[in-house]
């Protein structure tokens, strides 16, 4: 028996919108709750076969937008289409979506065969059509064997593989998580991130992850959409939202970074160098950044590509890809974390601006290398800033 092929949505694509691979389309979506807009002109195409994540802090609209696709809720203004087809008359429980949601919902005075099987039962499958899809969904998300036993019996993580295997075995063109493992530890947590990815490539239909977590976010989804009070900040790949972030707002939201405010002092197509008050040298960038010179711009500056040079009253590194002078500035260790793979330190620099930086443990004596109060120097590369215009 082959693992993907009878999971699969048996629903044909009707429109000019799945064969381009466009599979959910919200046009001009807004919703208002008492006069409060929750979700604000959202225009999203999600392609089929994506592992999609809503990503932004808590009250921003992803989950609203995630309900709306449900059908728990209605747009006030806007369209919502699968394969081309406006949803808007259709219930929630005849739309080709299923959703997961954050507490589980696994009932439990059933055995988890019961659980999976509810659904089927109430759209009247036949007995034995029932029992081989539900065995086929246990096996799916590797439960196969505990169909007799009661959610009691079961931990956290089995508890949700239950609830992801009642969503599958009705054979949904979209599944929807809703924080799906904010009620799991850190260590499940991570586990489970790396069996949904896998599940998610098995079944091969498409999910649609709502979370605040950017570790996670960054870590499951092929694309994601960043929201912020309604709108949609940015919509890329993980890689893309973190190293080349449209705003301070994604830059500071997905990941740790350093934001300096600064003028744009030269701007050309090779180069660019910005001038920020809270550092003592210019900032040098290996490529242009397409603003008007001296207008303000921010200096997104990440953790992981500061370097940290001992002082000891010498010169100052100089950087191979900048000219003398840039991307090289002073500053006195005053904080350090230990975190096992990694320490993390605080730099306070000579205006009294702190600076975070993150430094591997590639050895198991790196931890000795700095200590509190000790003068370094902190330098990047021409390549490592991100220079933001809002």
């Amino acid at each position: 028996m082959t693992e993907t092929a009878p999971i699969q949505s048996s629903a044909g694509r009707q429109t000019s919108s799945a064969e381009d691979g466009v599979i959910i389309t919200f046009e001009n979506v807004t919703k208002r709750f008492a006069g409060v807009t929750a979700v604000d002109n959202v225009n999203l195409q999600i392609r089929e076969g994506e592992f999609f994540a809503l990503l932004g802090p808590s009250g921003c609209g992803k989950t609203t937008l995630l309900r709306m696709l449900a059908g728990f809720e209605t747009p006030t203004e806007g369209r919502i289409l699968i394969d081309g087809k406006d949803i808007a008359a259709l219930p929630p429980n005849k739309r080709p979506v299923n959703m997961v949601f954050q507490s589980y919902a696994v009932f439990p005075h059933m055995k988890v065969f019961d659980n999976v099987a509810y659904g089927l039962k109430m759209e009247g499958v036949d007995g034995g059509e029932i029992r081989r899809r539900v065995e086929e969904a246990l096996e799916l998300v590797k439960l196969d064997g505990y169909g007799q036993r009661m959610p009691d019996q079961l931990s956290g993580g089995q508890r949700q593989r239950v609830a992801l295997a009642r969503a599958l075995v009705k054979r949904p063109r979209v599944l929807l998580l809703d924080e799906p493992l904010s009620a799991l530890d850190a260590k499940l947590r991570d586990q489970m991130r790396s069996e949904l990815t896998s599940l998610q490539e098995k079944v091969g239909i498409t999910f649609i992850m709502v979370t605040h977590d950017q570790d996670e976010a960054l870590a499951i989804a092929s694309r994601c959409a960043v929201m912020n009070r309604g709108v949609l900040a940015q919509v890329a790949t993980p890689a893309d939202l973190y190293e080349f972030p449209n705003s301070r707002f994604v830059a500071d939201f997905v990941g740790s970074v350093n934001m300096f405010e600064g003028v744009l002092d030269e701007d050309e197509p090779d180069h660019a160098v910005v001038r920020a008050p809270e550092l003592a040298a210019p900032v040098y960038l290996d490529h242009g950044v397409t603003g008007a010179r001296g207008s303000t711009v921010w200096v997104a500056l990440r953790p992981e590509k500061i370097e940290m040079h001992k002082r000891n009253g010498g010169e100052p590194p100089k950087m191979e890809d900048a000219p003398a002078g840039t991307n090289v500035v002073p500053g006195t260790i005053r904080d350090i974390v230990y975190l096992g793979s990694e320490t993390n330190f605080e730099i306070e620099l000579e205006g009294g601006r702190r600076v975070k930086t993150f430094r591997s443990n590639l050895t198991r004596y790196d931890q000795e290398d700095f200590t509190w109060d000790e003068p370094v120097w902190l330098a990047w590369h021409a390549c490592s800033p991100a220079v933001l215009l809002s």
